[in-house]
């Protein structure tokens, strides 16, 4: 049976709390000095990598979706120091995609989300797929923290979305 849009972007919403559930689990093992060190990340370190996380996907794109007032933060903004806060906000702000996604309707997910990017330019995305950027955005940047926590030698967990859907299933 082939799954509709709406059950699909729902789906991506489960699965980047899920996503971030692990990874924020597996980081917690990290040492600090080596959570904070500079590993050629896109966003420097580890620590780094999740605060761009949480800017984007939790304050950025939640509030273009939402009307909500879009920090003046650059994209390797600070928003959290201590670690565990960042972690604890990073899961509360993945939370609240599946019921963002819930109460939109096919109209809605059907149309146009039209923002302003933090270049200062007008742009307009379909919604599915403006949806589908935030989670696949931070697929991309989940990846490069599970290579850095690879390269320490750090457990880290599989976050394959197949893995995610069979979790679902059983």
């Amino acid at each position: 049976m082939v799954a509709s849009a709406k059950e699909e972007v729902a789906r991506m919403a489960r699965y980047h709390g899920w996503a971030t559930q692990r990874l924020t689990e597996a980081v917690a093992a990290v040492p600090d000095a080596a959570y904070r060190k500079e590993c050629g990340l896109f966003f420097g370190s580890i620590h780094g990598t999740l605060n761009h996380l949480l800017l984007t996907d939790g304050e950025i794109w939640y509030s273009r979706f939402t009307g909500g007032p879009v920090t003046g933060l650059p994209l390797d903004g600070e928003l959290e120091t201590d670690r565990a806060l960042l972690a604890s906000r990073l899961i509360a702000a993945a939370a609240r995609w599946p019921a963002y996604v819930a109460d939109l309707d096919d109209t809605a997910l059907g149309g146009e989300l039209h923002f302003i990017t933090t270049a200062g330019q007008t742009r307009t995305l379909p919604m599915a797929a403006a949806l589908l950027h935030v989670f696949n955005h931070a697929t991309h940047h989940r990846g490069q923290v599970t290579a850095a926590l690879s390269m320490l030698g750090v457990p880290y967990p599989s976050l394959d979305l197949a893995f995610h859907i069979f979790a679902e299933r059983s």
